[in-house]
């Protein structure tokens, strides 16, 4: 009897849920642009086409997952009804699996934004704090990037500026998968850490910045018109530990757009090519929020204020010393396991924000 309460409960659940992502708009949607193309001509707009078919794409992935989740708690209620103590064990285990999928898709509800869906270009750029910023950066780099490892989503290093003398002076990286821009844009802002410095031969208590930028990656949906005359390319040898790693050709690209002052640079690939055309894509981002924000006449919606990598404008604190905490100063979430923080256990402080903006 609980056990057939408890897939009811699902059931209301994922209807409820259901109302709310019109999934029978979806549907509708689906079937339309399945029809439109099997015309004739669909294809003489092959960029238009393409986009249509990435929409279909996307539209029968989201319906297929939430039929099969009915269709999964259809065949628990059977089991329940049955009342089978031999099959009361797979029906407990199948019971926890549908609790996390719905938990899953009631977080999701949150994730309502333009662009959430779009993969995400994250930047990450030491602030005050001299050496112990870059590495402070670098610390935050790996944090992300254990973050989307632990999601199962593709990081791909786009540029990446070297210290002096140790960590980085900033990195942009491209993050792939579903939701990533839904759930990073939780993390621009500056980022505060405070910890014994182990480059202070004195061993005292540093403060140290980093800024964290977040873009949706949109570069191939926008319209943006770019004058070759406004932009200057430069070329250089990309850098790197030394040793055979070192281009000796010329194959990083630094582009500036002079009528914004937009600087982008890109050197992570070999070929001169792909490290242009990855900038371009940046740049087609960054100018597009740009424009965004002047048509707008305010802040732009998908990066917040520009600000400072420094003291008082921190979205979120990570003390080592004297104790350990973790505290986001838009939520008041805290953790006292800033070493599971700093290892990439975000999912609690990128919730409490979203649930906080929805």
């Amino acid at each position: 009897m609980i056990l057939t309460t408890l897939s009811m409960t699902f059931a209301d659940a994922l209807m409820n849920l259901w109302c709310v992502f019109d999934v029978a708009d979806k549907e509708k949607e689906l079937q339309s642009i399945d029809i439109e193309s099997g015309q004739p001509g669909f294809w003489d707009n092959a960029q238009g086409a393409q986009q249509q078919m990435q929409r279909a794409a996307q539209l029968r992935q989201e319906v297929e997952e939430w039929r099969g989740l009915l269709q999964r708690i259809s065949d628990a209620l059977e089991l329940a009804e049955l009342d089978d103590e031999l099959m009361r064990s797979e029906l407990e285990h199948e019971i926890d699996d549908l609790s996390s999928s719905i938990v899953k898709l009631e977080f999701v509800t949150m994730l309502s934004g333009e662009y959430d869906r779009e993969d995400s270009i994250l930047a990450i750029h030491a602030g005050t704090g001299g050496v112990d910023a870059m590495d402070w950066a670098a610390m935050l780099e790996r944090m992300y990037l254990r973050w989307a490892e632990e999601r199962g989503y593709k990081v791909e290093i786009l540029d990446r500026s070297l210290g002096e003398e140790t960590g980085i002076k900033s990195v942009t990286m491209s993050v792939r998968g579903e939701w990533t821009y839904g759930y990073l844009r939780s993390e621009r802002g500056v980022h505060r850490l405070v910890r014994l410095s182990p480059f202070d031969s004195a061993h005292r208590r540093h403060t140290s910045f980093a800024l964290v930028e977040v873009w949706p990656d949109i570069a191939d949906e926008i319209d943006i018109r770019i004058n070759p005359n406004d932009l200057v390319i430069d070329t250089f040898k990309a850098g790197g530990a030394g040793g055979q790693h070192v281009q000796k050709n010329e194959t990083a690209v630094r582009i500036t757009h002079k009528p914004t002052g937009v600087v982008v640079s890109c050197q992570n690939e070999r070929s001169l090519t792909q490290n242009r055309e990855n900038a371009m894509r940046v740049l087609r981002v960054r100018l597009f929020e740009l424009e965004r924000a002047r048509q707008e006449e305010e802040v732009s919606q998908l990066k917040g204020d520009y600000v400072n990598a420094n003291f008082g404008n921190q979205i979120r604190s990570y003390v080592l010393h004297p104790y350990q905490m973790v505290k986001d100063h838009r939520t008041d979430f805290e953790s006292a396991n800033a070493n599971g923080v700093l290892d990439g256990n975000l999912n609690g402080f990128m919730e409490a924000y979203l649930q906080q903006a929805s």
